[in-house]
């Protein structure tokens, strides 16, 4: 199990974002964090991920838990194609067979400049989803994603992550809903 307990964080020193959080994570059961821009679902995203340590309170994870993230802006490495830049995490096999999975098999050999931003989100998404893990980590994944492409990535997250730990911050609640996920609101 993964939890946050009685967590306090703030990034300006008078100025706290979370007071007395708590958060549990279970495998195979997905957490959605909601609420307005700004009220801390990234923050609460870094602190499970060990990016970011609270003032306050306790953070537990499992020992040697794989993390695999999509974050917020895609971080694709511009000189790489799409497949080099999802097989820096995972065997070349994985990658192609994510990338395709994902609608991008005509787009393996593309440079992100290359890309328009739905492709380039989608291998973003490849990455994390090819990468071995036991927590996902999605930070509005399929923002600018057409209705028939945001269904084959949502498929392919909830096959993916099956199972496993999932934790997701979107403003999208049909993509909470489409993987059942419970919503903690901030």
């Amino acid at each position: 199990m993964i939890s946050l307990e009685n967590v306090t964080f703030g990034y300006a020193p008078r100025r706290l974002l979370l007071q007395d959080f708590n958060l549990s994570l279970s495998p195979g059961q997905p957490v959605c964090l909601w609420g307005p821009s700004g009220c801390g679902k990234t923050t609460v995203l870094r602190l499970v991920m060990g990016l970011e340590k609270p003032r306050a309170g306790q953070i537990s994870r499992p020992e040697g838990l794989g993390i695999s993230a999509v974050f917020q802006e895609d971080r694709l490495i511009r000189t790489k194609t799409a497949l080099a830049n999802v097989a820096l995490f995972a065997p070349e096999a994985a990658a192609e067979e994510t990338l395709r999975r994902l609608g991008l098999g005509d787009a393996l050999y593309q440079k992100p400049a290359a890309l328009s931003g739905g492709m380039r989100r989608r291998v973003a998404l490849a990455r994390a989803l090819a990468h071995p893990f036991d927590l996902l980590v999605l930070d509005e994944a399929l923002t600018g994603l057409d209705d028939d492409t945001r269904a084959i990535c949502l498929q392919t997250i909830r096959e993916a992550s099956a199972g496993k730990y999932l934790l997701l911050a979107t403003h999208d609640r049909a993509e909470a809903e489409a993987l059942g996920a419970a919503i903690v609101r901030l």
